[in-house]
């Protein structure tokens, strides 16, 4: 007992020592080890019935405990030229819509929001519309995660927005338009849009592996609803923390676009409602900081579509207009070159 008190003290006046950085990290992992081993020992021990589990518990809790007390938690500068250069003049991802630009105005690392709408509205295209934009503002990857209709649709979704053609002209100019998508998107010869078909397998683990070996510049959770990995008592419990995780990975690594479906009372509804997000009332919606919902007309000839920023928590740049910030609009589709033009 008296050599070991005797040793805390030397650990401790070590730690408490100036310029012995190294010696302390050393202690650090050997610390770490040990717990690791102890708690490896205690689950053996609780497999073969020797321990109660409840000791396996405590153990784990005190290596988590260890990781959270290594963090390095540093203070917001408050300098004021470095402030305002972060948030207003260090541009972000700029939407194609000017609209957007000026009620939103950039996405940057830390933003999370999402869009919604009734099925059959056109959130893919209007995806595929801002991505073909976004591309330019950024030397990273967008990364697509989409689980409902295949991959290969969204992709070619995708060239036609960045190239402005229809599926015909494709066809027609195959190796042109190959080389011109590649002039657009790749950059040192890398690849830099992904589309992930991640269908019934859209685990957070899947797209949390993904993410860390690549270098996301945004981040599309499409649909974001269907993710799995996640349980609650409740769905909208259960939905609250996707949408959390989702503000996590924006903080982590990109930007965050969402997709989720409007609900019934939606349908044939022009300007929807934060209430008419699908699942939730206020869960979802609350870890959001914008929100977009876009309306149709009944009559699926129509090519209008009408945008109702219901939540705006994002700070904007310096084109970026005070009245705007929960505004409305009209704004025009166009399907077949897969982009949304301003009226």
């Amino acid at each position: 007992e008296g050599e070991h008190e005797e040793l805390q003290e030397v650990i401790t006046s070590i730690y408490q020592a100036e310029n012995n950085t190294a010696i302390r990290d050393l202690l650090q992992s050997h610390k770490r080890r040990a717990l690791a081993g102890n708690l490896a020992k205690v689950a053996l021990d609780v497999e073969e019935g020797k321990t109660p589990a409840e000791k396996l518990q405590e153990l784990f809790d005190d290596f988590e405990l260890e990781a959270v007390e290594e963090q390095e938690i540093n203070g917001c500068t408050d300098d004021l030229e470095e402030l305002l250069n972060k948030q207003f003049e260090e541009v972000g991802l700029r939407w194609r819509l000017s609209f957007l630009n000026k009620s939103l105005g950039s996405l940057r690392k830390g933003d999370f929001g999402f869009i919604f709408a009734r099925p059959e509205t056109g959130k893919t295209t209007f995806l595929a519309s801002e991505v073909a934009n976004m591309i330019k503002y950024t030397d990273k990857e967008i990364h697509w995660f989409h689980n409902e209709e295949g991959a290969t649709k969204v992709q070619t979704r995708v060239y036609q927005a960045i190239l402005g053609v229809t599926t015909q002209q494709m066809f027609k100019h195959k190796e042109r338009c190959k080389a011109k998508y590649r002039e657009e998107t790749y950059r040192d010869n890398q690849k830099r849009i992904f589309v992930h078909d991640v269908n019934e397998s859209s685990h957070i683990r899947v797209i949390e592996n993904i993410l860390k070996q690549k270098n996301p510049g945004l981040i599309i959770l499409d649909q974001i609803d269907k993710i799995k990995g996640f349980k609650a008592d409740r769905n909208d419990l259960e939905l609250k923390a996707i949408y959390q995780w989702a503000r996590e990975l924006a903080k982590k690594y990109a930007p965050v676009i969402g997709v989720s479906q409007a609900s019934g009372e939606a349908e044939g509804k022009l300007w929807l409602t934060m209430d008419m997000v699908d699942g939730s009332k206020t869960a979802k919606q609350g870890e959001a900081d914008w929100i977009l919902g876009i309306g149709k007309e009944q009559d699926n000839s129509s090519r209008l579509r009408y945008f109702n920023i219901t939540k705006n928590k994002l700070i904007g740049d310096t084109d970026t207009l005070p009245d705007l910030r929960h505004g409305q609009t009209q704004v025009l589709i166009k399907p077949e070159i897969a982009r949304y033009e301003d009226i």
